[in-house]
């Protein structure tokens, strides 16, 4: 077992991880802002007092602030950091400065604005991982099975070597790489898997083994294990449209396991102490690092397609919560009112703050002075 990276690492892999991370998800925002026209007032990196910054030519004024676990653009006509419309009736403004503010804008332009910062997250991973898979090629096992491991469940199940698996449940697989996806998350459950042998079709119930796994430095994970290994294996170069591809069918991936992660909170199939925040991040970013630039970039892609997931959320105050209220106006024809509104960013306010406690307190408790 790795020894854990000094917290000085720690702290500089962390600010190293996140900065940019912020700054390419407001950046989305501010770019599409810009190009439709609305004037930034600030551009924030942190929240809270500021501690440097500049104004520019166009008004905006750039800034660092003093707690760093996130970021801002405040457009022209928001009352606060999350873009809630400034309700004054009496703004003072010209009509030409009010025609660059953020809400007068139709509201598909608001929406791709809004859309914007995830979705540059999103892109952010993509190209990470398609510039891997460029540099390293793709994995093409075959979904035959080679061998199986000591207290295999497919194995106690009634598979057997060289059966070739087809489907497991209603999902094909095509090769050995698409099984995790459909496997690791679920641990407990039983699924159907559809295999060929000896030329016949047959389809065999298999109850997912738990595994608690360790990593190199002692982190442990619940996960699913049918106990199988993979046919022949080889490493395939692909071309910069295939590896986008791939990059893409990647990053999805991982937001449905996301997905399927915080459904199996809400259903109890996993503890809420699962969940992560930013102490945990750190521990991590500090840990990756450690392990070399490679491991930490996979590691900032990992945690970019967190952030847009996170921002989808249709909660209020996050960008998904913007997106509710747009489609509430593109089917009522009108805004909510301003009265709705307020209330809808309060208690969006306070289920993010609720969250933050949460996942602070589960990464506290797993420190090792507390015992984790």
């Amino acid at each position: 077992m790795l020894e854990s990276p000094s917290l000085l690492l720690t702290l500089f892999a962390f600010l190293l991880l996140l900065g940019p991370l912020v700054v390419i998800h407001e950046l989305g925002h501010y770019l599409v802002g810009r190009w439709f026209g609305v004037k930034a007032e600030a551009f924030s990196v942190g929240f809270g007092k500021e501690l440097a910054g500049w104004t520019d030519r166009r008004g905006t004024r750039w800034k660092l602030s003093a707690l760093p676990l996130g970021g801002y653009v405040q457009f022209a006509g928001d009352m606060n950091a999350v873009s809630m419309p400034d309700q004054s009736p009496d703004d003072g403004l010209t009509d030409e400065e009010r025609a660059q503010t953020f809400h007068v804008q139709p509201l598909w332009q608001r929406a791709l604005i809004v859309l914007a910062g995830p979705l540059t997250n999103l892109i952010f991973a993509v190209a990470i991982f398609a510039a891997f898979n460029l540099a390293y090629g793709k994995v093409v096992a075959s979904t035959e099975i080679a061998e199986f491991s000591e207290n295999s469940a497919a194995q106690a199940a009634g598979l057997k070597i060289d059966d070739k698996i087809l489907r497991v449940d209603d999902n094909a697989v095509a090769s050995f790489t698409d099984i995790p996806e459909l496997i690791v998350p679920f641990p407990g459950r039983t699924v159907d898997i559809t295999v060929s042998r000896d030329g016949e079709e047959l389809t065999v119930p298999v109850t997912i083994a738990l595994q608690v796994e360790t990593d190199r430095f002692g982190n442990e994970a619940r996960i699913g294990r049918l106990g199988i290994g993979a046919g022949k294996a080889e490493i395939v170069e692909v071309g910069v449209l295939d590896a986008v591809t791939l990059g893409v069918e990647q990053s999805l991936a991982i937001m449905r396991m996301m997905v399927t992660g915080i459904g199996q909170i809400f259903s109890g199939e996993r503890s809420v102490k699962e969940l992560g925040g930013p102490i945990k991040i750190a521990k991590y970013s500090g840990e990756q690092f450690s392990l070399g630039w490679s491991a930490f970039v996979s590691f900032a892609a990992l945690i970019s397609i967190n952030l847009a997931f996170i921002n989808l959320l249709p909660i209020p105050a996050l960008d998904g919560g913007h997106l509710a209220f747009y489609a509430a106006e593109a089917v009522r024809r009108k805004p909510l009112g301003a009265r709705s509104q307020e209330w809808a960013f309060r208690t969006g306010m306070a289920l993010v703050l609720a969250l933050m406690l949460i996942v602070t307190f589960n990464d506290l408790v797993s420190l090792p002075f507390f015992g984790g």
